[in-house]
């Protein structure tokens, strides 16, 4: 550590014993300072990465999240139609390697909309 620095810590550290009062009333007007500064910056200046955390669709209102939800009821029947007719193929023994490429992509595809992404 650089003594220079050091020194300037144990000096203010010193200060701060030798006169809590004054201590205490800067720290307190750098900390109303600071907080009049935020108040002013979350007013005027609003963060875009506030309130990104979206709610589960099964309590949301928004009708865009019942749509979603939906959407992906539609295409998870549309999935599990497909997999019967494999199925179905698979009882006739009429499968094919791409097939089962297939059947592995759908079974995926299923458990992403199930599971919710």
């Amino acid at each position: 550590m650089n003594p220079t620095l050091k020194q300037t810590g144990q000096k203010w550290l010193k200060w701060a014993v030798q006169n809590p009062k004054k201590f205490f009333i800067y720290s307190m007007i750098l900390l109303s300072v600071s907080f009049v500064i935020s108040l002013i910056q979350g007013i005027f200046f609003p963060s875009d990465t506030t309130f990104k955390i979206k709610p589960p669709i099964l309590y949301s209102k928004n009708q865009t999240a019942q749509t979603a939800l939906v959407n992906n009821d539609k295409e998870m029947e549309k999935i599990v139609n497909e997999l019967k007719l494999l199925k179905m193929k698979r009882d006739h023994q009429e499968l094919r390697k791409e097939d089962s490429l297939r059947i592995e992509y759908l079974f995926n595809q299923f458990q992403k909309l199930k599971n919710g992404r």
